[in-house]
């Protein structure tokens, strides 16, 4: 590391700062399959998480959390906890500084309840004590008393006229009206459906946890995994009363994202505890406190109705689209945004009247998860073309084909669709690719391995029927709808130790996609430099935006880009003024030459002691809101796409299956770290198979029924089969090396292949996910 001084690190100034991960030291270039600089640390179980957080004297939280769905607050009652040993502080909505709300997209969700309270598990008052089950305790002897009231449970029931307003401004927190073409279009053949899709959990393996240490100065340093620093930043600004500038944050360790991490959970509630008591706080949740902690993807409910031409071209296609979006808005208002917007699926559709609306009811709140809106609507949309296929008599890839968008494509928002958009190439590679061989008869031994029902040993085979589907799916990359999306990079280069050093420094936060990895290449690849360093992303350097929209590559990789060629131009500029040697120099392996290859100097000796430092932000082309009355605008950045093929063998007489293989085909643009594309196409994948057959959060009467990874079923190895991949390098004209986001896609249309080959060997609607084995048998 350099020994040149940094500004004072968060934590510094009491003299208290927990162990972090060391700065990622590694080297790459773009287009390299570099290993992750975290890896070994994660495989050796020595990578600190934010759950193993420590410093001297710290204390721990623990947070009292609503009985009841819905319910007016009368009273709360904190002399007994006080009482309780080890307590150092008890607080509720009357002890918070600032506001008492905050919100991603609308301020509605109190940090703690007052008045009422609108789902079950809503914080109500905080503890701070010395051991963490002394604060669990104390925080149980804090008397609310409720009155209890009916609450709306399901989202139909809240847009009705005599449901109670959970908020002051009504029930739907958006609607999206999209209105494309002609009004009533005439078709030949009209298909219709009806479409639930349940509430997936994003199940990250770590819980939500985090370390709040006071400063002495009336500001506090948190340490948190979240996937937005800055915004964390501005809320936490304003619940606790106090500058941005005395509120700080660096990341920590971070046990997996995917969505569940953009909303504040205990950030707000450990830094109020810590100014409160003058000493560091931790909070740590439990597996069923995150269930509550953390909002999930939203349940929803979609009617569509596909019109088309005798020769299989689509006419029209309207929809209804309905999310329940919980208590609180999270980022529902995007989500019903996205849902609309890709709405009929990647194909060319004149006239589309779409209806998307996002609903408050007293579940758990809703808000981000990979795929962002665009997974509830691909199962809609990919069923209904098969429907549509079957009714023309067509096969239902050929049908995807006639119908697949274009370069220059028109959306249903009027958007044209510029750069490559391989649609139909997509989806005639994974039609191409073979398919996997059927065992028969079974290898000896291997039978509980291969069947539907695995190891319970449940069937030899009979009723089992295997087959094929396909599916494919779009969304956005990065923010839309004219959101100021920007990332800011530091980049600085100095010679410690006889060597040139890069040190790279963003708030971009890794939330395991590889970040961290991407950045170091992207400088060593501008910069020629073998040694990069990579600081932990903290407040210190401007915002790098969120962990989210697959745009963290994009938005600062271009970022990081920029600064190390502002870095790399001022090194050639050195060397030209104290050389002067012939223009057309680059530096390659930690020297500089010109445009023959012959070296001129050695980064080394060029430098000295002089230290280049370059600041830059990354912007990427700018979009438009969403005309409220039309939906028509050019409201995204840049889209990507994904096609599946799921081969599945289904016990159609017990209801069990099991998916053999998953076959993709996906345009990256460019792969900036190639292995790091296959492990999120088959992440992705993962994710998709999930909600398809196995992962839903049951909630009744407003409850959360199996808020753990006992009864909360997820994929494990067994369940995942192998990938088959296609990966495309087509090479968008307006990203940094033509990359383009990779993380969602791989999650949109991998369910809907599964079901479409659980449809296809049972001759069953399956209009419901995940598909349970009363859907096949019944």
């Amino acid at each position: 590391m350099s020994e040149t001084p940094h500004p004072t690190l968060p934590g510094e100034r009491g003299g208290k700062k927990p162990r972090l991960a060391p700065p990622a030291r590694t080297t790459g270039r773009v287009g390299e399959s570099v290993p992750r600089p975290d890896g070994a640390l994660k495989v050796r179980g020595d990578f600190p998480y934010s759950s193993d957080l420590q410093v001297e004297g710290m204390i721990w939280g623990a947070t009292l959390r609503s009985p009841h769905p819905y319910a007016r607050i009368i009273s709360i009652d904190t002399t007994e906890a006080h009482s309780m040993p080890g307590v150092h502080a008890v607080l509720t909505h009357h002890d918070v500084p600032g506001r008492n709300v905050y919100g991603l997209e609308i301020q509605d969700q109190p940090v703690l309840a007052f008045e009422v309270v609108r789902y079950w598990g809503e914080a109500v008052a905080l503890v701070a004590a010395d051991h963490p089950e002394q604060a669990r305790r104390a925080a149980e002897k804090v008397h609310v008393e409720y009155e209890v009231l009916p609450p709306v449970t399901e989202a139909e029931r809240a847009l009705s006229p005599d449901a109670p307003s959970l908020h002051p401004g009504g029930n739907v927190t958006r609607w999206v009206k999209i209105r494309h073409g002609e009004a009533m279009p005439r078709a030949d053949v009209v298909v219709r459906g009806e479409y639930e899709i349940g509430m997936q959990d994003q199940a990250p393996l770590g819980p939500e946890s985090g370390l709040a240490v006071p400063d002495g100065e009336g500001g506090v340093d948190l340490y948190i995994a979240t996937q937005w620093l800055h915004v964390d930043q501005k809320q936490l600004a304003d619940v606790l009363g106090l500058a941005p500038e005395k509120v700080r944050l660096t990341m920590a360790g971070i046990g997996g994202a995917f969505g569940a991490r953009e909303d504040l959970s205990m950030q707000a509630h450990a830094c109020l505890l810590a100014l409160k008591t003058g000493r560091p706080v931790k909070i740590s949740y439990s597996r069923p406190e995150s269930f509550v902690g953390h909002v999930h993807r939203h349940p929803g409910r979609l009617t569509y109705e596909h019109g088309a031409n005798r020769d299989g071209k689509l006419v029209y296609v309207n929809a209804r689209i309905l999310l329940d979006g919980g208590a609180y808005a999270s980022s529902s208002t995007a989500v019903i945004a996205n849902a609309s917007c890709f709405a009929v699926g990647p194909y060319q559709c004149p006239n589309a009247t779409i209806d998307g609306i996002v609903a408050y009811s007293n579940n758990p709140p809703c808000g981000a998860m990979r795929g962002f809106g665009s997974v509830q609507n691909c199962y809609a949309h990919e069923a209904q073309m098969d429907k549509l296929a079957a009714a023309l008599g067509m096969d239902p890839v050929e049908l995807r084909i006639r119908n697949a968008m274009e370069t220059g494509s028109e959306m249903i928002t009027g958007q044209l669709i510029d750069g490559p958009v391989p649609v139909a190439e997509l989806l005639r590679r994974v039609k191409a690719m073979p398919l996997p061989p059927h065992p028969d008869p079974l290898p000896e031994g291997e039978r509980e391995i291969l069947l539907p029902g695995g190891v319970s040993n449940t069937t030899h085979g009979e009723g089992v029927v295997r087959s094929v589907g396909y599916a494919i799916g779009f969304k956005n990359i990065g923010y839309s709808e004219g959101f100021d999306d920007y990332s800011t990079a530091r980049v600085r280069l100095a010679v410690v130790d006889g060597r040139p050093l890069v040190e790279v420094h963003t708030a971009g936060a890794d939330v395991g996609q590889g970040l961290v990895m991407v950045q170091a290449q992207i400088a060593g690849s501008e910069l020629g430099v073998s040694d990069i360093v990579v600081l932990n992303a903290d407040t210190r350097v401007g915002s790098s935006g969120s962990s989210s929209a697959s745009r963290q590559t994009y938005i600062t990789g271009g970022a990081v880009r920029a600064a190390a060629q502002a870095v790399c131009e001022r090194v050639l500029e050195l060397a030209q003024s104290e050389l002067h040697p012939a223009r057309d120099l680059r530096i390659e392996h930690d020297t500089v030459i010109d445009a023959h290859g012959k070296e001129i100097i050695s980064l080394a000796t060029l430098l000295g002691d002089v230290v280049i430092e370059e600041t830059r932000e990354f912007r990427p082309r700018h979009t438009q809101h969403l005309d409220s009355e039309t939906g028509q605008s050019n409201a995204h950045m840049q889209f990507a796409f994904a096609a599946h093929r799921a081969v599945v063998d289904v016990d159609t007489e017990l209801g069990l299956l099991k998916v053999v293989e998953l076959a993709t085909a996906q345009d990256v643009g460019k792969a900036i770290n190639p292995l790091a594309v296959q492990g999120q196409l088959e992440g992705g994948a993962a994710q998709g198979l999930g909600l398809a057959v196995m992962e839903e959060i049951q909630v009744k009467d407003g409850v959360i029924r199996n808020a753990s990874f006992t009864d909360y079923l997820l994929p494990t190895i067994l369940d995942m089969p192998p990938v088959r991949m296609d990966i495309l390098e087509l090479g968008d004209p307006n990203s940094p090396y033509g990359l383009k986001g990779v993380g969602e896609p791989p999650t949109i249309s991998s369910g809907p292949a599964i079901v479409a080959a659980i449809r296809a060997a049972t001759g069953r609607q399956i209009d419901r996910v995940p598909v349970r084995p009363h859907d096949i048998t019944l």
